[in-house]
């Protein structure tokens, strides 16, 4: 028995669960969407986290990865556990065709599972549907929960992307924008959102760091959880 599972966001970085082979690709006519609330890792209840879910969208292609469990029924079960409870805010599954060559429609595998999410938010308590990007950026930059804060979330899923060389220019655009509000608090400008002061951030290798803001390395415990 095989298993394949498609991740397009902290997967990609941080998978969490034991695997047998990672492949770089994509999946057609979906792209990425800060449109998910996450309350029990990088935001809470009070204040969620804006966390990405997959839109249909035709003609786009979301680039990530794919992870696959071989062999043993009792790992494939224990990898589904493992992800179903840190992809709970995700209320579907769904089976995608996965490709490594853009110049073709022949997929490479079929059958992937990938976490996504119905766009009601009378069905879908987790879904906070879209917003101007300023208001995403805001919401980004101030929430954090137990894994740690929203902002590093942006920040690794832009590195993550950069490192497997298919950016994507949403996450480029919105991350620009949290450093900007980043830089302000840095500044002394309070952000209305703000209850205490921003403590920590991380900040890409390749980008120039943010006055007056530290950076301290998420705990491994956390990030094994992450969102």
């Amino acid at each position: 028995m095989v298993l394949w599972v498609f991740g397009y966001g902290s997967l990609v970085w941080n998978p969490g669960f034991d695997f047998d082979e990672k492949v770089i690709g994509f999946i057609r006519d979906y792209r990425r969407v800060f449109d998910l609330a996450c309350i029990d890792h990088r935001g809470t209840p009070e204040h969620p986290a804006r966390t990405l879910t997959l839109e249909p969208k035709q003609g786009s292609i979301c680039w990530g990865a794919a992870f696959c469990i071989r062999g043993c029924p009792e790992r494939e079960r224990a990898a589904m556990e493992y992800l179903e409870k840190r992809e709970c805010e995700y209320d579907q599954k769904t089976i995608v065709d996965f490709y490594t060559d853009e110049d073709s429609f022949e997929p490479t595998l079929t059958g992937v599972v990938v976490f996504t999410s119905t766009f009601d938010k009378v069905i879908n308590k987790y879904y906070l549907g879209p917003a101007p990007l300023e208001q995403m950026a805001s919401q980004i930059a101030t929430a954090s929960g137990p894994c740690g804060n929203n902002r590093d979330y942006l920040f690794l899923l832009e590195k993550a992307l950069f490192e497997i060389g298919h950016e994507d220019d949403m996450v480029i655009e919105l991350a620009n924008e949290v450093r900007n509000i980043l830089g302000k608090v840095g500044k002394g400008v309070i952000l209305k959102e703000k209850k205490k002061p921003i403590g920590s951030t991380t900040h890409l290798p390749f980008m120039s760091f943010i006055s007056g803001v530290q950076v301290h390395p998420l705990a491994e415990a956390a990030m094994a959880m992450d969102s």
